[in-house]
């Protein structure tokens, strides 16, 4: 057994499951990356936990555990969904587990609402399959606003983040930095506020409804370049799942539907709260230049096909699937 596969059994016991199977089909446990239960994110998840709780008369209930309350660290939260050691789940840390969700992150493939919408339709059919493999069900995604970029340097173009320690959360959003002349640097959301405060990070991508409602304090200046987007898919242990009445498989995929939905609304209004919140406090908000979108999709556009031809197959296919849905 390896390091992390003890780890998991480990924790199954604090928990109080068995690895490789789910709990009492009516007594689950849930967990979520989030540490803020106030976030759109986490009071989604929590209707969804009490409208499933309401349609089955109780039948199934679920525990929400938020982020750093169990010893589950943030990518790994699929790996432990599918062993078992927590039966529900939102994961927006899924790629190493659930590598072709990173078609959605590709830096300027997807630009609008409408573009978003048609590109998950799109990417739905792989998810699943991937996420199966985990031994999970893929029940939906919501997403936050538009990445944009924020730093404690004076940006007012793409060309600012030459030389400059960019923070992102995927290897994709490292790409467009390094496109532009940055340095990318992946670190834990809990470890950002220090690393702006000590310098050791010059500037974040996220979102004002994101990371930047928690980190404002430390970053002066707001460029609205939408770079990509981020998502967090939610998902039940297979075994588990598999194991309700069909009732409750129905009655969860349907609260899942209409709370993922909501979530998105309720980011998208967020988003332009705290904008106004964060220039009241004194940020610099600098509309994007035409002509930083226009050069950013055409250096990035050759990245998206060598990206998936060097992972595989599937991922060229899903990536032409995309593409092909939303008209690039």
């Amino acid at each position: 057994m390896n390091a992390k596969k003890l780890m998991m059994a480990s924790l199954a016991v604090l928990v109080g499951t068995s690895p490789l199977s789910a709990t009492a089909a009516d007594k689950w446990i849930g967990y979520t990356y989030s540490a803020v239960s106030t976030t759109a994110a986490v009071k989604g998840i929590e209707r969804v936990i009490e409208k499933v709780q309401t349609d089955t008369g109780g039948a199934l209930s679920i525990k929400l555990n938020l982020g750093k309350t169990l010893q589950i660290g943030s990518n790994d939260i699929t790996q432990a969904v599918g062993d078992g050691i927590v039966q529900f789940a939102a994961d927006g840390f899924f790629l190493g587990s659930v590598p072709i969700g990173g078609v959605l992150r590709l830096p300027q493939l997807i630009n609008s609402d409408t573009e978003w919408k048609a590109a998950v339709t799109a990417m739905e059919p792989y998810l699943k399959k991937g996420f199966e493999k985990q031994g999970a069900v893929y029940l939906g995604q919501y997403r936050y606003p538009e990445q944009v970029i924020f730093t404690n340097f004076k940006i007012e173009s793409l060309a600012d983040l030459q030389g400059k320690k960019i923070r992102v959360t995927s290897p994709e959003q490292g790409e467009f930095v390094k496109t532009f002349g940055g340095l990318p640097l992946n670190l834990p959301g809990t470890e950002v506020p220090t690393a702006l405060e000590r310098g050791v990070v010059d500037g974040v991508i996220t979102a004002s409804a994101g990371g930047a409602k928690n980190w404002h304090e430390f970053l002066k200046y707001n460029y609205r370049f939408g770079v990509n987007y981020f998502n967090s898919a939610v998902i039940a242990n297979k075994d588990a799942f598999d194991a309700l009445p069909e009732k409750a498989k129905s009655s969860l995929v349907a609260a899942v539907k209409a709370e993922t939905d909501r979530i998105d609304a309720e980011f998208a209004a967020d988003e332009i709260a705290q904008m106004e919140s964060q220039k009241k406090s004194g940020m610099t908000i600098v509309g994007a230049k035409p002509a930083d979108a226009s050069q950013a999709a055409k250096k990035l556009e050759p990245y998206w096909s060598a990206w998936a031809k060097e992972k595989g197959p599937e991922f060229v296919e899903a990536l032409k699937a995309v593409r092909s849905a939303i008209g690039k």
